[in-house]
């Protein structure tokens, strides 16, 4: 279904609810440059870095796009498990799996909360910039501690930059990118608004200084185009 969330005023903040879950896979295509690519990327990492018989988990993995293409491209045993605190988005990512033929244990959860078991991989694409900042250290602790030796955690954000100049003119060529997708200003103004205070980025290095506080000994930028990147971060063996 094609994204018009936004073509009428809205009346509260921005929510992973039923109406926001049934176009999501539309407006990531639309919202998010080089989208695709990025999850292409972000799979063929987690298939290079997954141990076999180890588990991949997808923190906030809204309709399981990600781990649906994972299963997909390997025939690597993996345990496969998503982590969404959207009722709607797991109804939808368990309809899609079904429909795909491919095995992943769904959960409904606060990743905040929950308890992850042991993983090679752990994947969190656009999840930490909707995570309050003082839990964000917690929550990169706890992937930390949940990682084998070797094993990496992959997300992907939006990000600021701290040039003020420079972050209005990418802010502005994103607007750009938005409206050669079909958004108008409206739609791209009452999106901005439902998300003020519910999305907080982050800068570049604050994304990596985040995750070297929490134990990971590199974090590398493996994509970046304007104010999005994807971030590798390494748990080494000891």
């Amino acid at each position: 279904m094609k994204d018009r969330v936004f073509e009428k005023p809205i009346s509260k903040q921005f929510e992973f609810d039923d109406k926001v879950a049934s176009v999501f896979d539309d407006m990531l295509s639309r919202s998010i440059p080089f989208y695709a690519e990025v999850l292409n990327l972000v799979c063929e990492l987690a298939i290079k870095y997954a141990a076999p018989n180890s588990s991949i988990i997808d923190l906030g993995c809204s309709t399981a796009n990600t781990l649906l293409n994972v299963g997909k491209k390997t025939s690597v045993p993996l345990k496969l498990i998503g982590i969404d605190n959207s009722a709607a988005m797991i109804e939808r990512a368990r309809k899609k799996a079904q429909a795909y033929g491919v095995n992943i244990e769904l959960i409904e959860g606060d990743i905040t909360k929950s308890d992850f078991k042991i993983n090679s991989v752990v994947i969190a694409n656009y999840t930490f910039q909707f995570i309050r900042p003082p839990q964000r250290v917690k929550l990169a602790q706890k992937i930390y501690e949940s990682l084998q030796d070797g094993g990496i955690c992959i997300f992907s954000e939006k990000i600021i930059y701290e040039n003020k100049i420079l972050n209005k003119k990418i802010i502005d060529l994103y607007l750009d990118f938005k409206r050669e997708h079909g958004y108008s200003d409206f739609e791209i103004a009452q999106k901005r608004e439902a998300l003020e205070n519910v999305l907080v980025p982050y800068s570049e290095e604050e994304n990596k200084e985040l995750m070297k506080s929490a134990g990971f000994s590199e974090v590398q930028t493996v994509f970046k185009y304007a104010n999005f990147a994807t971030f590798l971060a390494i748990k080494n063996g000891k």
